[in-house]
């Protein structure tokens, strides 16, 4: 990878071959930058990324959704590890791996990580999601769940001028002030330890507005939901339209799909075996996500579509497989804008005939657009064509050029495979048209 990346300074310093580096060399490297560089990134560039007039879908009524939730992974079996996460226990014993816990605030229609944290296995989650509080602002609603319903979580967070709209236990005992004609009541929350009538007295409560429903047509969703929030008007924000939009949170677990699923390659456990390069790769990982997810929200923007018409997976292979090309750009003044293209994720024409997302073909591997089919696996391709995936798929986006010189299938087209070419410029296995359409 470093010298596939590094062809183009290797021709501009007139080097024959990029400079060969080992494995040992690497791992010396970032020994000596640690985390912090990495975790300055985040803070600087992670940023969030909707535009209210292109994609009003992420906000209501002006305030951008954004969430935070927590989760844990695993890590190397090794003892720096274990002495600086620890790991779970049970009744039959410790968990085969040590285990960290993170805390993420990201935005909810573009999936783009605003501020990320990790600590422990044994940290609470809010401890984690406190130092995330920096990022929330004014003009944002976070919603969050049933982790953060308490005084203290509540006053930290809405001290930062966002609001809130946060879902709590349905037992919880709230006290109701005054019944709303949307149905929903406001209400108080103390200190903890601490009576209502005393709260109030010292001025310490916080006034939210309690929201209880129900969803009787899903069979395995719970009875009965209740949420707080700190939009106080009910006409304004309407307590059906708050619980309808309280589902957006819902967002931040696929968010997570995409990082411990797609983004890891299904890996069990973050492969680096000291603490300190551990949150190194933890922040490496969330700035790359980060970068796939600006290039996913150019090409909506650019092109007006829905964040959700995208598909991640689609547009991390495709960065797979371009990557190993990044060098390979024209030396000469010549090289013009079909030449910038090769190999370059930023040029993306997306367009929703090609961009479809795996919620709309129900399988992630089952890619398809005008005149061909993805397939699986080429038996006759060249090995190493796609390196970073044993499957060959067409993903490149429209208007990336096409000029390929496509060979005859030397078999009938009755339900045989025909012959792939590659196309010079694009890198792409392409199949003849009417090959394509015999397959579908």
């Amino acid at each position: 990878m470093f010298s596939a990346v590094s062809q183009g300074l290797a021709w501009d310093a007139g080097a024959a071959r990029p400079a060969a580096v080992k494995k040992a060399a690497i791992s010396s490297l970032r020994i000596r930058i640690g985390a912090q560089p990495l975790a300055d990134l985040v803070r600087r560039c992670c940023v969030p990324l909707a535009d209210a007039a292109i994609h009003p879908g992420a906000f209501y009524r002006g305030l951008r959704l954004v969430g935070i939730d927590g989760s844990t992974f695993e890590l190397a079996d090794e003892t720096d590890n274990d002495e600086a996460f620890g790991r779970r226990g049970g009744r039959q014993g410790p968990a085969g791996y040590p285990q960290a816990r993170c805390a993420l605030l990201a935005e909810c229609a573009t999936h783009a990580i605003l501020a990320a944290n990790l600590g422990p296995y044994r940290c609470g989650e809010w401890e984690l999601c406190v130092p995330l509080l920096a990022s929330l602002g004014p003009g944002m609603l976070c919603l969050a769940d049933r982790g953060f319903n308490g005084f203290e979580h509540g006053s930290q967070a809405s001290a930062t001028g966002a609001q809130l709209l946060w879902r709590c236990a349905s037992t919880r005992k709230l006290p109701v002030e005054r019944r709303l004609s949307d149905g929903s009541y406001s209400s108080t929350i103390g200190p903890t330890g601490v009576s209502q009538a005393q709260a109030q007295a010292q001025a310490r409560a916080i006034t939210v507005r309690v929201i209880d429903y129900k969803c009787p047509k899903p069979p395995d969703a719970e009875p009965h939901y209740r949420l707080i929030t700190t939009l106080l008007d009910e006409r304004a924000a309407p307590a059906m339209e708050l619980a309808e939009l309280y589902h957006r949170r819902w967002e931040m677990e696929a968010l997570y799909d995409e990082l411990e699923t797609h983004l890891r390659q299904c890996r069990r456990v973050l492969r680096s075996k000291t603490a300190e390069l551990v949150r190194q790769e933890f922040y490496g990982w969330v700035l790359t996500h980060y970068a796939v997810r600006w290039l996913l929200h150019h090409g909506a923007a650019r092109h007006h579509i829905p964040h959700e018409d995208l598909s991640f997976m689609g547009a991390l292979q495709l960065l797979r497989r371009e990557q190993p090309h990044s060098g390979a750009f024209s030396p000469g003044p010549q090289g013009g804008r079909e030449d910038a293209r090769v190999g370059s994720i930023a040029c993306w024409p997306w367009s929703p005939r090609c961009a479809r997302s795996e919620r709309s073909t129900g399988d992630p591997r089952a890619w398809s657009s005008e005149g061909t089919r993805a397939t699986r696996h080429w038996p006759g391709a060249r090995r190493g064509a796609y390196p970073s995936t044993g499957h060959q798929r067409r993903l490149a986006p429209c208007g990336l050029p096409r000029r390929a010189a496509r060979a005859r299938s030397s078999r009938s087209a009755r339900g045989r495979r025909a012959t792939p070419s590659v196309d010079s410029l694009s890198k792409q296995t392409v199949l003849p048209p009417d090959a394509a359409l015999n397959r579908t």
